[in-house]
């Protein structure tokens, strides 16, 4: 319609609006379970209301 290709069309992700809050969160799970793997932080996410 427009004579643009559509390869050159591009979908822009949107972040979570609590992103940063997220972020933290995991830095903060890491550095007191350093040994943790992102399985185990994955479900003290979980466990803590990050579903």
């Amino acid at each position: 319609m427009l004579g643009q290709h559509r390869s050159t069309q591009r979908k822009v992700p949107s972040g979570r609006a609590d992103e940063n809050v997220l972020t933290a969160d995991i830095i903060a799970l890491a550095s007191q379970y350093g040994r943790y793997g992102y399985r185990r932080i994955t479900a003290l996410l979980r466990e803590a209301g990050w579903a």
